[in-house]
């Protein structure tokens, strides 16, 4: 029934500055509006809505993931921009934060303004 609709992944901020500035600057997602409510980010196939809320409760998971073809490129530059890659004790992670799992694909996690956790991810 849907697989032929556009899909908008949805955050929240309260920091919608820093957020802007995150998704926008960091990222390198193409802002495309900003209204009262939400701002909206554009990448390959895909958009971002950042919601203005009044309080974010981030999940204990990745609530978006960016599929990248060379992981070791993407981290080095977005550490480069300033963003700190996440470490868990029940995965091993390499120096740059990046952890391969069984299959072979690759994943290293971080965090926006607000505290959601985001991924890039390299599949094989």
């Amino acid at each position: 029934m849907l697989a032929n609709a556009a899909i908008t992944a949805l955050v929240g901020t309260m920091k919608p500055d820093a957020a802007k500035a995150f998704y926008q600057d960091v990222l390198g997602l193409r802002f495309v509006a900003d209204d009262a409510y939400a701002m909206i980010f554009e990448g390959k196939n895909a958009r971002v809505r950042v919601s203005r809320v009044p309080a974010v409760a981030p999940a204990q998971y990745a609530v978006l993931a960016f599929t990248v073809d060379d992981i070791e490129k993407i981290v080095d530059g977005l550490a480069a921009r300033g963003v700190v890659f996440a470490r868990y004790p029940f995965f091993v992670q390499d120096a740059k934060g990046i952890w391969s799992a069984p299959d072979g694909a690759k994943v290293a996690w971080f965090h926006d303004p607000d505290l959601n956790l985001l991924s890039v991810v390299q599949h094989v």
